[in-house]
């Protein structure tokens, strides 16, 4: 897509799919064997503490991550993600912060979608998320949480602190496996971008009579990526496949801007005004989420959310 199409698409709608942004082979290869890799630690974990009879290593990656977590019965989700969760931190809470997961943030086509958008000043925003989601029917109860099962509606202004109402942060949401109707695929409403921020209840969700009218079910090729305005309103359908739906949502902002969420870091990953700022090491990346991990873990957690579940439309 023409990169004037793709900033009119987005003005006008407040999202725009760019298909096939990324590389199956290239980019997206180095980040299945990663995982892959930190299932297979996973798996030989829980065998170990006798949560397994079998390991399932002959089993592609996400069927197997659907029979170890199937027969384990355990939360996992948290043993793959990118950011650290919103409370109950403790200096060992897992959290994944390979060299793969960094190549990904600073990847380069990428990057050149996100600046069409906001500009060459670019800072990694660090409300990040990896989502590998299973068929919803066969989680347990304690493996249903917001990272693996469907999402509801919601603007992602709404999961920031207010310091960041006027950052301009671009949602960047990327299938690592193909996102269908069937598996989970993303929900928006077109042009919803165009009004407020609407109140989302205590489960950050906005409710049902407040969302907007004509959703549509946006699906996308491996590879591609849907970006959305800040105040876009979206969700996801349940995944009622039989494999895994694996995605990644990231979010950059221009400089000198409020993330939203301070207690968490972020970096700057394109500058042409300081080219010197940009941070290239995911060893100094990675230190900094241990840093605030064990800071976060060992005072009162901050708050994290705007809203109080009190609001007269979630009574």
């Amino acid at each position: 897509m023409k990169t004037a199409t793709l900033v009119e698409q987005f003005q006008d709608q407040g999202f725009v799919v760019v298909a096939d942004v990324l590389d199956p082979v290239e980019d997206l290869q180095p980040l299945i064997d990663d995982y892959a890799a930190e299932l297979d630690n996973l798996a030989s974990r829980w065998w170990d503490e006798g949560a397994l009879t079998n390991q399932y290593a002959d089993l592609p990656f996400g069927k197997r991550l659907i029979a170890v977590i199937q027969e384990a019965g355990l939360p996992y989700s948290q043993h793959f993600d990118i950011s650290l969760p919103l409370g109950g931190i403790t200096p060992t809470t897992p959290i994944h912060l390979s060299a793969a997961v960094f190549g990904l943030l600073r990847n380069s086509r990428l990057l050149d979608a996100v600046e069409a958008i906001i500009g060459p000043e670019i800072y990694s925003n660090p409300i990040q998320h990896v989502r590998i989601k299973p068929p919803e029917q066969l989680l347990g109860a304690s493996q249903r949480e917001g990272l693996t099962t469907k999402t509801g509606w919601h603007q992602d202004q709404g999961v920031a602190l207010p310091e960041a109402d006027a950052s301009d942060i671009l949602t960047v949401w990327v299938a690592v496996t193909d996102a269908t109707e069937e598996n989970g695929c993303l929900c928006v409403v077109p042009r919803s971008h165009r009004g407020d921020l609407i109140t989302h209840c205590r489960d950050k969700q906005i409710p049902d009579s407040l969302v907007g009218t004509d959703p549509v079910p946006v699906p996308l090729r491996q590879g591609s990526a849907l970006l959305m305005h800040r105040r876009t309103q979206h969700s996801s359908l349940p995944n009622r496949s039989d494999d895994i739906r694996w995605s990644f949502d990231l979010r950059y902002q221009p400089l000198d801007q409020p993330t939203g969420r301070p207690m968490f870091p972020g970096f700057v990953v394109r500058s042409q005004r300081d080219p010197g700022t940009i941070l290239s090491d995911y060893r100094v990346w990675r230190e900094m989420w241990l840093q605030a991990r064990t800071q976060l873990s060992r005072g009162e957690m901050p708050t994290f959310s705007r809203w109080t579940g009190q609001e007269p439309v979630c009574a």
